[in-house]
């Protein structure tokens, strides 16, 4: 029995030796990157990433279209942790446990990869209403308590949680008004039904141009190309406000620590490459890119941060 043991000093050698071959066998098979139905944000940024992932992987990288968040997430949650599944999504990952039950823990479930990019939004409002700043809209607000509204679709949506963040941080009174989709808020704020709202900078471009609808600021916490010369709403009134969708790569948690630092590498590459900035920011979204410490600990703090939001304006998902 003596000659078989192993000390301790000697299994860390072998464990370390067997995780180093098999990280050069990786990968050796297609991987999957899954994400939800064609169409939207999370399809066209999976799409792309997975693309250009393909030539340095040295496999093909196949898109897997889910029907629903909750359905996605979970399929990768309950996924071999082997470096073959990886899940592409957007905040709706951290941010839909804090406001429904789902059947996976959004930290405990998964190991981050990397951030993959984010699309700010705008704060826009009728041109009729007579603000030009966003502190002047505070103060309108302020002055007029529960007499203004914005628009927004299901209270889970980017667009209405960024709205109640930014009621929570200027403490005002500005009444919500609901509507199906985004599409149909844009519609409403043109036609006066309501007066202000918080949408996708893509979306709403065209309609500043145009002057059918006015822009206050973006909520990205630096200047946007998406939204070239409006300010910040950080800087025009409201200090350290900071909201947009946020994409990024996981992987299944207990996935080997190599894979999932061999994928942030050729993803970061990726990322940071000029061409493909070039790519994600005529779909509207800004490339970024981090450590997968880093990508937790943002998680973290925005749990934390937009988790106050929810429960104080008692959020729920419909």
């Amino acid at each position: 029995m003596l000659g078989m043991r192993l000390s301790a000093g000697a299994l860390s050698v072998a464990l370390m030796l067997a995780a180093a071959a098999w990280g050069q066998n990786y990968p050796n098979r297609p991987i999957r990157f899954v994400t939800t139905l064609p169409g939207g944000g999370n399809d066209f940024v999976t799409r792309l990433l997975a693309q250009a992932l393909a030539v340095p992987m040295g496999q093909q990288i196949i898109v897997e279209n889910r029907p629903s968040g909750v359905i996605v997430v979970d399929t990768v949650a309950k996924a071999p942790p082997d470096g073959y599944t990886f899940l592409l999504y957007s905040d709706g990952l951290w941010l839909l446990p804090l406001m429904q039950k789902v059947p996976y823990d959004p930290v405990a479930d998964f190991a981050p990869v990397t951030l993959v990019g984010s699309t700010p939004h705008v704060l826009a409002v009728h041109p009729s209403l007579p603000v030009k700043s966003v502190r002047e809209l505070i103060a309108l607000a302020k002055a007029r308590p529960g007499d203004l509204n914005f628009g927004a679709s299901d209270p889970s949506s980017a667009s209405n949680l960024s709205a109640e963040l930014f009621k929570s941080m200027a403490s005002v009174n500005i009444v919500g008004i609901r509507y199906k989709a985004a599409g149909p808020v844009v519609i409403a704020l043109m036609g006066g039904e309501v007066q202000m709202m918080f949408n996708t900078a893509p979306s709403v471009a065209p309609h500043l141009k145009s002057g059918k609808l006015k822009g206050l600021a973006v909520t990205s916490i630096q200047p946007s190309p998406l939204a070239p010369g409006l300010p910040t709403v950080a800087a025009s009134g409201l200090p350290g406000f900071e909201a947009a969708t946020t994409y990024g790569l996981f992987a299944p948690a207990r996935t080997p620590p190599a894979i999932v630092a061999q994928m942030n590498r050729e993803a970061v590459r990726i990322l940071n490459n000029s061409e493909f900035k070039e790519r994600l920011l005529s779909a509207g979204v800004e490339a970024a890119s981090s450590s997968p410490e880093q990508l937790a600990a943002r998680i973290a703090a925005e749990m934390t941060r937009m988790g106050k939001v929810i429960r104080d304006a008692g959020i729920r998902a419909e």
